[in-house]
């Protein structure tokens, strides 16, 4: 027999697990987002914009079938993790991301990754692809999120983004690279007592 708790986090659990699901490809959202890579910088032409925006909207959409997408963004990546799931942390989604947009050779849009390391509760580290325009940095740019709602696309203006801080992967992955020296270094050092 259940009691209230029980019941509860049944409840619970169920609500949990019920979001997410891949999306339909929206034209709105498509032509919002081609207007808004267009905004970025006069030298965007607007076909590579339409394109950017598309191939966002419908690869995310390709990922989430192929990363069997059926809970929020938590929930799966520990599903990943316990190798229930093929890919569909943050990253995956970025690298994929970037492969396919950085596979249209656009002439006037640049592709970069970037990484908000953790200022948030749950002290999870996240990355994204960015689309900026060709020449200009990653904070001049679009955020292109499919993992946040997971599987349904988030973009938005790097700078404005209200969720996360974002940094440029490279400077994010040299941080590390330095932080695994020095610990390594430390680890090698000999104990040595100071008798004086």
């Amino acid at each position: 027999m259940f009691n209230i708790k029980s019941l509860t986090a049944v409840i619970g659990l169920l609500l949990l697990t019920a979001c997410g699901g891949a999306p339909e490809v929206g034209r709105d959202g498509v032509e919002a987002m081609t207007e808004a890579l267009m905004q970025m910088n006069p030298n965007v032409r607007k076909d590579e914009a339409a394109r950017a925006a598309a191939i966002s909207y419908r690869h995310t959409a390709e990922l989430a079938q192929a990363y069997e997408i059926t809970d929020p963004p938590i929930v799966h990546n520990t599903k990943v993790n316990m190798g229930l799931k093929p890919r569909g942390l943050c990253r995956h989604w970025a690298e994929d991301m970037e492969k396919r947009l950085k596979a249209e050779n656009f002439q006037t849009l640049e592709i970069h990754r970037a990484i908000a390391t953790p200022a948030n509760p749950l002290r999870l580290e996240h990355s994204t692809a960015i689309i900026s325009a060709k020449g200009d940095d990653m904070f001049s740019g679009m955020v292109v999120d499919p993992w946040r709602e997971g599987g349904k696309l988030t973009w938005t203006p790097t700078r404005a983004d209200p969720d996360y801080a974002w940094r440029p992967r490279e400077e994010v992955m040299a941080e590390k690279r330095a932080k695994l020296r020095r610990r390594q270094h430390l680890d090698a050092t000999p104990y040595r007592k100071n008798f004086n």
